[in-house]
């Protein structure tokens, strides 16, 4: 069943918003649910190639890394400064503790 106008509700994202998530105006948008939080994104048609199998398996991949990012075994980064600091901080606490030894 398919979504009519009288359901849909307009949503305002701030211009500054839309600029850090990368969105365009008029863009489609896609809306998730889970837990209380609701993740927005843009909406991805499928390649003409591809089959409904082959999205699936890509989305399970996604899914996956995306519950390892918040489960801590990988650190995005907003930079390749921020990535550097981090590198570089590590490395002091490394040589630190080494000196203790």
């Amino acid at each position: 069943m398919g979504a009519s106008a009288k359901n849909v509700t307009p949503l305002i994202v701030p211009a500054s918003i839309r600029r850090k998530a990368g969105f365009k105006p008029g863009e489609p948008l896609e809306f998730r649910a889970h837990g209380g939080v609701i993740t927005i994104r843009p909406k991805v048609e499928p390649a003409d190639d591809e089959t409904p199998e082959q999205r699936r398996k890509i989305l399970r991949g996604v899914r996956k890394g995306l519950k390892e990012i918040q489960q801590g075994k990988y650190t995005l980064y907003s930079s390749v400064a921020e990535m550097a600091a981090d590198i570089e901080a590590a490395a002091r606490k490394r040589s630190a503790a080494r000196r203790k030894k």
